[in-house]
């Protein structure tokens, strides 16, 4: 049939949509020099991606550095806002583009049979969903530090309460624990609870023997458990967000490696789109709390998620330029492979974005209400930090 079309001659009223839209969008190999150019943008990506993913988590592990406190809330948050907009903007968008309805993908075979990209992002917020959930459920199981709001609602409709506080009365500080683990949801609230299982484990072994009682012992191992809990939970909840991040970044690699004409506008905005979703993921990385004495691989470990960030993208434009005189980012075939990438990521980062990153930080954290202008400051750079991301999806 692709024999037959002369774009030439296009009679609009008989033509086949499918035909023309893939004539529209096909091209040749875009490459068109600036060999410089393109070496420099590895190096300059490189330091800028890698100094901004650093910077949050020196922030909060060197001390001596006495950042202020508003300069760090302003990378985490300002990060935050821009993985939410990357998710929307340059993410799933690009996905429709590349294998939405109105794409040559979009059109052809099996790929015409449904919109694929909220699709495939759906079934990847279900996905991100569950293994959080998973993990969350396992831990909880480990360390039987289940939730009991959850249980009291029930009680209270089913039997107007009677059940729970005769509950209360009979168990006393025993349910507490659980109560208290529902304000552990937030990144501040659960590096508070690690400092506090540290300070009651310092507490009790300067204490008396007198004093050791079973209730102080019970205190420490709950503060012990939901510092590691908070850990194994938050740091599950990043290796997504990572996971997510790095798709994406190979596909912009790739692209700036043999992208033709619009290299010299696409040059500069990659180095922000990087450099400010390198805040995000280390701004992320900072506020897990880490247990109190790590072993030599846990100390390693954000080191080198940091540097896995920073080379993604300049080990995929080292690969572009080695393939920049025969990768065509326009194919049938890449067009599939980096519209699938892209909705996949696009689905993890929404569900991070929004619950990981707003619902735990925000909805969740019964301290945000005690410095009105801390919210506050946090708020604008939420949302500036999705602005400009959102603006920077006009160039790519």
């Amino acid at each position: 049939m692709a024999d037959t079309f002369d774009p030439e001659n296009v009679n609009l009223t008989s033509a086949d949509p499918t035909q023309i839209i893939c004539f529209l969008n096909a091209s040749d190999n875009e490459y068109n020099g600036h060999l410089g150019a393109r070496i420099s943008a590895l190096f300059v990506i490189l330091v800028t991606s890698s100094v901004c993913t650093l910077f949050p988590v020196v922030a909060t592990r060197m001390k001596r550095l006495r950042i202020p406190i508003y300069v760090y809330l302003f990378a985490r948050y300002f990060g935050a806002g821009v993985i939410i907009a990357t998710a929307f903007i340059h993410l799933l968008d690009p996905a429709y583009g590349e294998i939405g309805p109105a794409s040559c993908v979009g059109m052809t075979g099996g790929w015409a049979e449904y919109s694929w990209p909220p699709c495939l992002a759906l079934v990847m917020v279900m996905l991100t969903f569950l293994l959080d959930f998973g993990a969350e459920w396992y831990v909880d199981k480990k360390y039987n530090m289940g939730h009991g709001h959850g249980d009291n609602i029930e009680n209270t409709i089913t039997t107007g309460g009677e059940h729970e506080h005769a509950h209360d009365k009979s168990a006393g500080d025993a349910h507490r624990p659980s109560q208290s683990h529902q304000f552990l949801h937030s990144a501040d609230q659960d590096s508070s609870a690690a400092a506090a299982g540290a300070a009651a484990v310092a507490n009790l072994s300067n204490a008396d023997d007198a004093s050791q009682d079973k209730m102080d012992v019970e205190k420490v191992e709950f503060a012990s458990a939901a510092s590691d809990r908070a850990f194994r939970e938050q740091f599950a909840a990043f290796l997504i967000l990572e996971f997510g991040v790095i798709f994406h970044s190979v596909i912009i690699g790739l692209n700036l490696g043999v992208v033709g004409d619009e290299f010299s506008t696409l040059y500069p905005v990659i180095v922000f789109h990087q450099a400010f979703e390198g805040l995000g993921i280390g701004a992320r990385l900072s506020a897990i709390p880490f247990p109190q004495r790590p072993s030599k691989f846990l100390k390693a470990l954000p080191w080198m998620l940091c540097a896995a960030y920073g080379l993604t993208t300049p080990i995929s434009i080292a690969i572009g330029l080695g393939l920049r005189t025969t990768y065509n980012g326009n194919s049938f075939t890449a067009n599939i492979v980096s519209g699938v990438l892209d909705s996949i990521s696009a689905g993890i980062l929404i569900y991070t974005g929004l619950v990981e990153l707003l619902a735990r930080d925000f909805l969740f954290n019964p301290e945000r209400s005690r410095d009105g202008r801390r919210v506050t400051f946090m708020l604008v750079c939420l949302f500036l930090g999705t602005a400009i991301m959102a603006l920077l999806g006009k160039w790519a």
